[in-house]
């Protein structure tokens, strides 16, 4: 049996090599993700039924049930699906670039970069009343600048005649103790409430969100995702390594930066609207990796909904398994991150 399928489109003007298997396992993972959006729709105080979600969306429900499920719970879980999938991305682009299964938005500081971004923002532009004095539409611009300096901040001092694996995992975890002592100290000088609100925040949390963040952060991200999307081949020629990559004439340097931008803008925007979330950028292309492979024309979109299943499936745990108390997403990521953080360190070392 054939394992690749080859599809033309525009009276052949553009040409694609699919594979099979890996169009396979992301419409696995694709239906998982719309199972999964289901059942977190129906779960909460109030248990209804996939099916009965169904009908909901389907407005056929009673206007409790509609306020509950579109008002209440469809947001969050959105916003979710949106944040994993940027992150996701942004960690497997960072992957491409550096070369090193390290690379990851929050591990390298990228991450705290936002968040730094984020709070002084929320310090700056709140009044007496903890009501923000601008626009929330500014958070995920203070956010992306937060995230594009550290990203170059990290770029510039780990480089060395390359990008040391060990180097920038180094660098990048000393840029993540700096950028979380001046999250810290701006928690510290800001009013408590905000304090404690950003504290949860930190950890990594969707708590709060309603339809106006959806509205802001879906037409960044789906653009951002597109941009990647069509960049697919200048990301896989930079995974071959700098040589390969200007023998066949690519401009390694201008792309790289471009490159950085765009995962810079991806996890800037996620940090604005769910916080620190951690370890999705490392997780899901090493998972995806290992279901269909290194190339990113499959790689990309299963990271994609391999991230998103992750933060929704901690968001719904977080809001549901310990009523009344509801956990930050970041919380169970990190628990499932940090030892696969290890484990990686442990093949490296052992040169597996």
């Amino acid at each position: 049996m054939n394992k690749y399928y080859p599809l033309r489109v525009g009276k052949q003007k553009i040409s694609l090599i699919l594979d099979r298997h890996a169009i396979k396992i992301t419409a696995l993972f694709l239906m998982l993700l719309l199972l999964l959006f289901l059942i977190s729709s129906g779960m909460g105080e109030q248990f209804l039924q996939p099916l009965r979600v169904v009908a909901i969306l389907l407005g056929q429900g009673d206007a409790y049930e509609q306020l509950v499920v579109q008002s209440f719970r469809m947001p969050r879980i959105l916003i979710a699906i949106l944040v994993g999938m940027s992150l996701a991305v942004a960690g497997a682009i960072l992957q491409a670039i550096v070369r090193n299964p390290l690379a990851s938005p929050d591990i390298i500081g990228i991450s705290g970069g936002a968040s730094v971004a984020v709070v002084f923002f929320l310090v700056i532009f709140s009044d007496a009343n903890n009501a923000l004095t601008v626009s929330i539409k500014w958070l995920p611009l203070s956010a992306f600048a937060g995230a594009t300096i550290v990203t170059f901040l990290l770029y510039i001092l780990a480089w060395k005649n390359g990008l040391s694996a060990i180097r920038l995992v180094l660098i990048g975890i000393s840029l993540w103790a700096f950028t979380k002592a001046l999250t810290t100290l701006l928690m510290i000088i800001g009013p408590i409430y905000q304090a404690s609100q950003a504290n949860v925040w930190i950890t990594g949390s969707v708590y709060g969100s309603n339809w106006e963040n959806v509205w802001i952060l879906t037409p960044i991200t789906t653009s951002l995702l597109f941009i990647v999307m069509i960049m697919i081949r200048q990301i896989n020629i930079q995974e071959l390594g700098e040589e390969i990559a200007i023998g066949v004439g690519t401009h390694i340097q201008r792309q790289r930066i471009l490159l950085l931008l765009l995962s810079a803008a991806l996890i800037g925007t996620a940090v604005a609207f769910a916080g620190g979330i951690g370890f999705v950028g490392l997780m899901a292309p090493h998972i995806a990796r290992r279901l269909v492979g290194s190339s990113f024309g499959a790689l990309l979109p299963l990271s994609a909904l391999i991230g998103a299943i992750l933060v929704l499936l901690a968001d719904t745990i977080g809001r549901t398994v310990f009523l009344p108390i509801e956990i930050p997403a970041g919380v169970f990521t990190a628990i499932i991150g940090a030892p696969y953080f290890i484990y990686l360190l442990y093949k490296q070392r052992n040169g597996m």
